[in-house]
């Protein structure tokens, strides 16, 4: 019996040696890890240069979308870049180069430019194409987004019946006749 007593305190006594670490607490922190030799000083980041270009292009599409809007209300005129009468692919052409970007002038050669994008992906800025034709296996309309609300997307172009107008790609219409959104900026 004795011999069980000690077996038990000797197996006590070695399982609780390393179980309490004493632990002490310096007001002077050491630093175990030599620094990076490549310092990113604040503001230069990799993330914030990637916030800093995404915020330059929304400018970008913003004084694009207030250049198409100055157009609000101009009657349609095929071929029209002017104030006296626009067309779809003119009111983005003239928006785009009064920005310092250049597009092509007609609505089917517009769509070849840019990165094609997901509608759920659409950002102010991006082109929306459109067949409006049932004769014409092509893109002949062109819009540019100028809101995305939810699922709600808004966009500026120059229609037939009633000139420079801001519509949305919820309309039956324009849903129906959509076929592609390109992101040029």
């Amino acid at each position: 019996m004795i011999r069980k007593i000690t077996f038990f305190l000797l197996i006590i006594s070695l399982a609780s040696c390393g179980s309490k670490k004493k632990t002490t607490y310096n007001k002077e922190r050491k630093v175990s890890v030599a620094p990076s030799k490549t310092i990113i000083e604040k503001g230069n980041s990799p993330r914030s240069k990637r916030k800093a270009e995404e915020i330059a292009i929304e400018r970008k599409a913003d004084k694009i979308i207030n250049s198409a809007l100055a157009f609000s209300g101009t009657p349609y005129k095929f071929g029209g870049t002017t104030k006296r009468g626009m067309d779809c692919s003119g009111l983005l052409y003239v928006a785009f180069s009064e920005n310092d970007i250049s597009l092509p002038r007609v609505s089917y050669v517009m769509a070849e430019e840019g990165k094609e994008v997901r509608v759920k992906d659409v950002e102010k800025g991006d082109l929306l194409f459109f067949r409006t034709s049932k004769k014409r296996k092509r893109i002949n309309h062109v819009g540019l987004v100028v809101a995305t609300d939810n699922d709600e997307i808004k966009f500026i172009h120059a229609s037939t019946s009633r000139g420079v107008i801001v519509s949305s790609l919820r309309e039956g219409y324009w849903n129906y006749a959509f076929v592609k959104a390109t992101r040029i900026l």
